[in-house]
């Protein structure tokens, strides 16, 4: 799923609050129909994974270790990794293409390999639902559709929950199924995704003009922000 908004609609609120991260002051959330303050912080974590955007900065660690670090859920106190343990690693290396990083430190990498392996170290964690915040920020194009690739897989072949936060509507809406849409920290559309490319509702969303045309090849709708002219 593709959670859209303008900045300050409250993207990054939702996913910080699902993650445990932040507490509402009104309402409950509930992770798996289960209230999320009766969740011990462990319990969450092997349910729900997040990935922050990234922001160039990078604790000092490989990528190995790091990736390892997704496995805390799963680790007992005291105790080293276990032969289990290392293998999600490996299968989440393998997944996400980044078994050539691993004796690599993270501040070598560059943007689209961080966020290859900020990823891969929440698929060692194997939670089902996995959140995520701007992945595709700051990342070329050849990395944006490397990202957007792997998450469709994931969601496909590895049955797990994607849930991201993005400013990039073509994008998104080319690879996603369902769309939610929060304006002024409301939700204004929650359906699927190709219904959310009309021109009044992203008007509404985003407070400016819009145009909707379909991609060449995939037929489907692709906004375009200035209805016609900027």
């Amino acid at each position: 799923m593709v959670l859209v908004g303008a900045n300050g609609a409250g993207k990054t609120t939702l996913l910080r609050s699902i993650a445990g991260l932040l507490h509402p002051k009104t309402g409950t959330v509930e992770v798996f129909g289960k209230p999320l303050r009766s969740y011990r912080r462990k319990e969450l974590a092997a349910r729900v994974a997040y990935v922050p955007q990234v922001d160039g900065r990078s604790a000092p660690f490989t990528v190995e270790q790091f990736v390892l670090l997704g496995r805390y859920p799963h680790l007992r106190p005291l105790s080293g990794p276990t032969a289990s343990d290392l293998k999600a690693v490996q299968r989440a290396l393998e997944l996400t293409g980044t078994v050539h990083l691993r004796d690599r430190r993270l501040e070598a990498l560059s943007g689209g390999e961080a966020q290859k392996v900020f990823i891969a170290a929440c698929l060692a964690q194997e939670a089902p639902c996995l959140l995520l915040d701007e992945p595709t920020t700051f990342l070329d194009y050849r990395h944006q559709v490397e990202i957007l690739r792997l998450l469709s897989d994931l969601n496909r072949s590895e049955g797990v929950t994607v849930i991201a936060a993005t400013h990039d509507l073509g994008c998104a809406l080319q690879v996603s199924q369902r769309a939610l849409a929060l304006h002024s920290g409301r939700i204004v559309f929650d359906g699927p995704a190709e219904e959310l490319a009309r021109e009044e509702l992203l008007q509404e969303i985003y407070e400016t003009a819009f145009c909707v045309v379909r991609h060449p090849v995939t037929r489907k709708p692709v906004p375009l922000p200035g209805g016609g002219g900027l």
